[in-house]
């Protein structure tokens, strides 16, 4: 039983010493594939993006050239190492599992195939500002699984391409102008289109900042509130980009109000008044003579309360009290 054994043992080394030649012939080809896959990939993105604008298009092909390439390495070293194998058993393999792999791995294939159609439809690139739900920064890369984005404070959020290819997008970047607008109230005895021009004439100086005198800025107003006009300023921007939107903003409004301020225009606050009522008066209970809630053109309103009448009411009751006891 024991020579059995060694015999075994001894045929599978020898098998192996036999193997390793072309273990190492298939090692040194499927890394040559694999940098012959990587020049091919930095190719095609070089003559894909100097024919066409879209890089997210040469980043795809170049990828797919890529993983091609590189397939094709691996089933010429798998030939290598197993001469019985060849192509043909190895597409059929692929064909056989592919129903196991894509139950397994369906998330992994969906976020493959959006990453896809996200580089080749392309609705928004490298580099745009966009917001997704609750997170909004620049886009860093598109991959075929996820894309990669890195907020404005600085770190990096990993989104899967299914949820943004399902789900809506906001591309901040997509066009060369952006439009700010902002809300801001006056006085109901200020000047509307005095208040408007001065707005229009602080902002069309403001070319310098950023600010477009193409597309106009306009001023309109948007309600009536309980304490102002609100005026709403639109203007438009180019560039686009976050930073751009926050510092003409800050300056915009900064030059808007020490204009209005300047030229004598309110900018009220909220005001509240508030009345006490301690609910002594002979009055109280009903609100027809109640002052608080006394509507306008009666001729009959009630007389404020008096301290001292309140007193002696007072004494009179305590009086009575005691009289009562005492009986």
């Amino acid at each position: 039983m024991f020579d059995q054994a060694w015999e075994k043992i001894q045929g599978m080394w020898e098998g192996t010493v036999l193997v390793l030649p072309n273990l190492g012939l298939a090692l040194v080809i499927f890394v040559l594939f694999f940098l012959i896959g990587k020049g091919i990939r930095n190719l095609v993105r070089r003559v894909v993006s100097i024919r066409n604008r879209h890089r997210n298009l040469a980043l795809v092909m170049s990828r797919l050239a890529q993983w091609i390439i590189i397939f094709l390495g691996f089933i010429v070293a798998a030939g290598i190492i197993f001469p019985s194998v060849n192509a043909q058993t190895i597409i059929g393999l692929l064909g056989i599992s592919s129903v196991a792999i894509g139950f397994a791995f369906r998330d992994i294939l969906q976020n493959f195939l959006a990453g896809i159609l996200l580089l080749l439809t392309e609705p928004f690139q490298i580099e745009d500002q966009i917001i997704f739900g609750d997170f909004e920064g620049t886009v860093e890369d598109i991959q075929t699984r996820a894309t990669y984005i890195k907020t404005y404070d600085g770190r990096r959020i990993i989104i899967p391409n299914a949820k943004l290819f399902t789900e809506s997008v906001i591309v901040n970047t997509a066009f060369p102008h952006r439009r700010l607008e902002y809300d801001l109230g006056i006085g109901f005895g200020d000047d509307i289109e005095k208040a408007r021009r001065l707005i229009l004439e602080t902002i069309h100086g403001m070319e310098e900042e950023g600010v477009l005198r193409d597309p106009a800025p306009d001023v309109l107003v948007v309600a009536l509130a309980e304490s102002n006009v609100n005026l709403r300023v639109r203007w438009w921007i180019k560039p686009p980009r976050r930073i751009d939107a926050l510092i003409t903003q800050d300056k915009v409004l900064e030059a808007i109000k020490q204009k209005l301020v300047e030229n004598g225009i309110d900018l009220p606050f909220p005001t509240t008044q508030v009345l006490f009522h301690d609910q002594t008066e002979e009055t109280d209970g009903d609100r027809r003579r109640q002052r608080e809630g006394w509507p306008a053109g009666r001729d009959e309103v009630p007389e404020p309360r008096s301290i001292a009448v309140a007193l002696e009411k007072a004494g009179d009751r305590a009086g009575a009290l005691q009289d009562e006891e005492q009986r």
